[in-house]
């Protein structure tokens, strides 16, 4: 089961449409309330970044039937240091940005301790891909 959903950079009325719409799908699966939370925070937190970083972006999830399987891409700004932007706190948000009450650099490193399997490919200038593996049967709490 394949899903794609298209951001938009700079729409905060949306943004979080995508990780609602997975969790209701997930829910709907009976997939169990641990996993999906974590799917959920991990989306939420990938797709405000796009929002707020980049110019547009697409999600595409895959349920497969052992693992979540999230493919985030943006147009954008890129990372230039991925090791900084791991950092809980390390923030390139702008002031409007952090006014709303988003830009508090939690976003990767939330993602980071929810996922199974995290990879960050980024190229300052053109933009950033995010893979995020959750497993179904995975104990990580």
């Amino acid at each position: 089961m394949s899903f794609e959903y298209k951001v938009t950079g700079g729409d905060f009325t949306h943004a979080g449409y995508a990780s609602s719409q997975v969790k209701k799908m997930l829910k709907q699966l009976g997939v169990d309330s641990t996993i999906i939370k974590r799917v959920v925070v991990c989306l939420y937190e990938a797709e405000v970044n796009i929002v707020a970083h980049a110019y547009d972006g697409t999600i595409n999830v895959r349920l497969d039937p052992d693992i979540i399987n999230l493919v985030l891409t943006d147009n954008g700004p890129g990372i230039k240091d991925i090791d900084l932007a791991m950092q809980k706190g390390y923030s390139t948000a702008s002031p409007e940005v952090r006014e709303m009450g988003f830009g508090a650099g939690m976003g990767l490193p939330n993602i980071s301790v929810n996922a199974d399997t995290f990879t960050i490919v980024s190229e300052p200038g053109k933009g950033t891909t995010l893979e995020i593996i959750i497993n179904l049967n995975s104990s990580l709490a």
